[in-house]
């Protein structure tokens, strides 16, 4: 997919995760041009995500779904080349930032083991430009020798054993449909975060439930500007306030409700 000219540099593969993808991982990997290899790993897609990614020039690995950290590092492991770039279907790489990724792999520093980028999210039709949103750094383009998938299932992040550098250019994102949509991975998410409290025996606490939510909404409302970005800006900051309210309640749920 790289072009001969920039066959000097140091090669990168782009790895990406897909499930029910096909709405995205077109449009996903056509951003991936500065990339010598595309590796797509898929958990059981019942749409038309595995073709597209094939038709589109990426190597195409069907695995069941382990854990959003667990099937990225997966990723990474499969991939031909050390240096990766890790971007989810629902992502696409802006002009901007694939030049500066091709210019940190023609001129390698040693020192710097990973490269965050930064993340600008479209939601209900404007991009949000407050309330914590943006810019959302994220580490993504990584040498694996000094790096891999860490954190606590959904909300991954790279570990990186080294000093990171930041791009410039943006990962531009388009995470939800609508608000159903919004909502749902909301009651997705905020179940896989209970489930994994409960497992290293958290208790649940009402006085979390009461006083956390209306806390994030005035962080994300006020002291971030979400204020500025108008009626999305508010809705952000609600669903925000709402995420964190349904974590607790669950948690509450499964320790104090029988099945």
């Amino acid at each position: 997919m790289a072009a001969d000219a920039a066959r000097a540099r140091r090669p990168v593969s782009a790895c990406v995760i897909t499930r029910d993808e096909a709405s995205n991982v077109g449009d996903c990997i056509a951003s991936l041009g500065f990339a010598d290899e595309v590796v797509v790993v898929d958990s059981g897609s019942t749409d038309d995500t595995r073709e597209i990614a094939r038709r589109a020039g990426a190597r195409v690995i069907e695995q069941e779904f382990l854990g959003h950290v667990r099937q990225k590092q997966l990723a990474v492991d499969e991939a031909t080349h050390d240096w990766v770039f890790c971007i989810d279907a629902d992502e696409r790489v802006d002009p901007a930032l694939a030049a500066e990724i091709v210019a940190a792999l023609e001129a390698p520093d040693d020192a710097v083991a990973g490269y965050e980028v930064a993340r600008h999210t479209f939601y209900l039709g404007r991009f949000i430009d407050h309330g914590g949103w943006w810019p959302e750094w994220r580490l993504r383009l990584f040498d694996r020798r000094r790096g891999r998938w860490g954190g606590t299932d959904p909300h991954d992040h790279v570990v990186l054993d080294g000093r990171s550098a930041r791009l410039g250019g943006e990962l531009v994102h388009f995470n939800y449909r609508d608000l159903s949509h919004h909502v749902s991975k909301i009651d997705s998410y905020s179940s896989i975060i209970a489930d994994r409290r409960v497992e290293r025996g958290e208790p649940a606490s009402l006085l979390r439930m009461v006083t956390r939510p209306p806390l994030r909404f005035l962080r994300m409302y006020v002291l971030k500007g979400g204020f500025r970005d108008g009626a999305r800006g508010f809705i952000v900051a609600w669903m925000g306030a709402f995420y964190v309210f349904m974590k607790y309640a669950k948690l509450w749920e499964r320790r104090n409700v029988d099945e």
